[in-house]
């Protein structure tokens, strides 16, 4: 007999089928549909419907997910399947009435319905004419390359358009290279606020929304635009939660020369990014502070969009950015949200102009949701901190949770945290927050948040392989330090990802030993390369070149926190 399912069992499956359905292939049909199933040995498996001119030789979902296990060579000999649940519709499984598909039909029992269902998403939301009779072809509302057209030729796109366009790329229907195409035309055109704000609206909208008002602690949430060595989130969120406040912190994965927080947390042994609602709002109330990866519910036609932004050169555009980060923000219900907004050579931003308004826009979204939203504006000229790369950085974070660590990581550190606090109503301070980072009750807590997801806290973190230094070409004083550059190179040789299927290496990345202003002395150590993979170095060295300048005199040191945004006056 299969073992008995828990709820989070549960909404595991959902969510994982859901993300299957994602990858459908259903342009005749157009009823996606995707299927996860729980094996013995406690293996999740999932797979999704191909379909073909011909329907006889399509694939449905159940045969995507008995082939998931060879096709990744592992299934167990003697494992079977317990357990298995199509998945289609964001909120509940319900039973449908009829099956495109015919005869390849699959019913299977579902704990909340107690009798047999197949669910799968309903196809005509959003579209003309409502449902299309069973074995019919749907005929769409628009036509993509219309849409990609309109932008191209700096035209604004109606409600329609958008609402059409986010929901038939979440169905599949719309392709990657033609989403891709009207990417490039948004980034080289751009988009009018309420474009943006439609646009989010949609991408919202194509999956579920998350409530924390079950949490007695107000909740306060971070996000930042992305850096080189930005690790600040690790030492953040325990170091807020401190204060009775909740952080449900759902972060994404690496991004172009950027690192990914649950990236940087898998390098600790056990530790895990999945995990369900009920478990994230579980450890909020016990620990007060969550990290991991958002739910492939969330926003669904994010989760697509934000990998192909950062393989097809469009990871820069102002209202991609906006609407990625403001619909999972929004859609994750917290009560406010502070925005670090990064301006320089490694940051998406490369001018104040460009930050500014990348964090206006993404405050008006959250105000006019609902949500007491406030940005930084902070410097990324240089690399926060002395380290770029996953287990790098987590061991730089521990550091700053024990009272230590750069200066910079701190400052910035304690910055957001000022403003989480407040926004959430609590009067803190910074040298009440300085003082909980150096009287150890900030790492109480992440050591308590590590252990709920899995990890171990006192584990030894992966080291590469391989290690190759760089040294200082003349004496002096390091006045310039490209954070792009030191990005690159650690990206290079295994901290980053090139394609969105790359695995990245934990191991991988850049250990800095000087920073502007430093003395110098011809031959001093300047950095450090870390990789399994040596082959890498010379890559890695390429990018480095013209990315540091030695000087006479040491330049001034400026502020990391450089503007603050607001909400409009009302």
């Amino acid at each position: 007999m299969a073992p008995a399912l828990t709820q989070d069992d549960w909404e595991l499956l959902r969510s994982t089928a859901v993300e299957a359905m994602g990858r459908a292939y259903a342009p005749y049909s157009n009823f996606p549909v995707g299927v996860a199933g729980l094996a013995d040995d406690g293996r999740l498996l999932s797979g999704c419907n191909v379909e073909n001119a011909s329907y006889a030789v399509g694939l449905c979902a159940e045969c995507g997910l008995v082939s998931d296990p060879g096709a990744h060579r592992r299934w167990s000999p003697g494992r079977r399947l317990v357990r298995r649940l199509p998945r289609g519709d964001a909120h509940a499984v319900r039973p449908l009435p009829a099956d495109p598909l015919g005869a390849r039909r699959r019913a299977v029992p579902h704990p909340d319905t107690g009798g047999r269902a197949l669910a799968r998403r309903d196809p005509a939301a959003g579209l003309r004419g409502g449902r299309p009779d069973q074995g019919s072809t749907m005929t769409e509302q628009h036509d993509v390359v219309d849409i990609i057209r309109t932008k191209r030729d700096r035209g604004v796109l109606a409600d329609d358009q958008i609402d059409w366009v986010i929901d038939a790329y979440t169905r599949g229907v719309v392709a990657d290279e033609q989403m891709s195409a009207l990417a490039m035309a948004i980034l080289i055109n751009g988009m009018t606020r309420p474009e943006i704000a439609r646009w989010t609206a949609a991408m919202i909208a194509s999956g579920e929304r998350m409530d924390f008002s079950g949490p007695a602690r107000p909740t306060s949430d971070k996000h930042s635009t992305g850096g080189v060595g930005d690790k600040i989130t690790l030492p953040l969120a325990p170091l807020v939660a401190v204060f009775g406040i909740a952080v449900p912190q759902l972060s994404g994965r690496g991004l172009g020369h950027t690192g990914g927080t649950p990236d940087k947390l898998e390098s600790i042994p056990g530790w895990r990014a999945d995990l369900s609602n009920a478990q994230m709002l579980a450890q909020l109330d016990d620990v007060g502070a969550v990290i991991c990866a958002a739910g492939a519910g969330l926003a669904p036609a994010d989760k697509k969009l934000y990998a192909l932004r950062d393989v097809t050169g469009t990871v820069e555009a102002i209202p991609l950015i906006a609407s990625s980060i403001m619909s999972k923000k929004i859609a994750e219900g917290t009560g406010a949200l502070v925005l670090d907004v990064k301006v320089g050579s490694g940051a998406f931003m490369k001018t104040r102009e460009d930050a500014t308004e990348l964090a206006r826009t993404m405050v008006d979204l959250g105000t006019d949701a609902g949500v007491n939203t406030v940005a930084l504006i902070t410097d990324m000229s240089v690399p926060l901190g002395l380290t770029a790369g996953n287990a790098l950085e987590v061991r730089e974070s521990v550091e700053v949770l024990a009272g230590g660590g750069p200066q910079d990581v701190v400052d910035l550190t304690v910055a957001l945290a000022d403003e989480m606090t407040r926004a959430a109503g609590k009067t803190v301070g910074p040298d009440e927050l300085r003082a909980a980072l150096a009287d150890g009750r900030a790492m109480d807590v992440w050591r308590r948040m590590i252990s709920a997801q899995g990890g171990d806290p006192d584990a030894p973190l992966p080291t590469a392989a391989e290690t190759q230094t760089v040294v200082a070409d003349a004496a002096g004083h390091l006045e310039h330090l490209d954070a792009m550059a030191v990005g690159m190179a650690a990206r290079r040789p295994g901290a980053g990802r090139a394609r969105k299927e790359d695995p990245v290496r934990a191991g991988a990345g850049v250990e800095l030993h000087a920073r502007p202003g430093d003395k110098v002395t011809k031959g001093q150590p300047l950095m450090t390369l870390h990789t399994d993979t040596p082959e890498r170095f010379a890559r890695a060295r390429e990018s480095l070149v013209g990315g540091w300048r030695i000087a006479p005199q040491a330049p001034a040191r400026g502020p990391v926190v450089l503007d603050r945004i607001t909400a409009r006056e009302a």
